[in-house]
């Protein structure tokens, strides 16, 4: 290579003159190997995928209708219609859990009238009267 300051153009070597991208470029070529191969490069992989799974169970938890920052009632049946049926309900804060016996037509109560049921379909409730004769 040339020091003169006034040195043609062509009497300098091209850069790629030199081989194979000279000595450097070969020892950059072993550090991105070194970089390839590095565990910790997995570990980040790995924290990105965990960080996902956490998000999705967030919006898992904000989506329940149970949630408790929720200030909404909400009733909930499980298993509608069979002898093992729950129903929990939320009012505001306080949750309730009813859960059924098994058996049609038990608990307390006192009568209260008689319901009639109409030609068209229609109901008619006729309340009782507390009347003693």
């Amino acid at each position: 290579m040339s020091t003169r300051p006034n040195a043609p153009a062509a009497a300098l070597p091209p850069a790629r003159a030199r081989g194979a991208g000279g000595p450097r470029r070969a020892g950059l070529r072993l550090m991105d190997d070194i970089e390839a191969d590095d565990p910790i490069l997995s570990v980040v992989n790995l924290i990105d995928v965990f960080l996902v799974i956490i998000a999705a169970l967030l919006l898992a938890v904000a989506s329940n209708p149970m949630n408790p920052f929720v200030q909404e009632d909400v009733t909930v049946i499980k298993n509608p219609g069979q002898p093992n049926m729950e129903m929990i309900v939320k009012k505001g804060e306080i949750i309730e859990h009813y859960q059924a016996s098994g058996e049609i037509g038990t608990g307390e109560g006192s009568r209260a009238g008689v319901a009639y049921r109409m030609k068209d379909g229609s109901f008619i409730y006729v309340p009782e009267t507390d009347q003693k004769d």
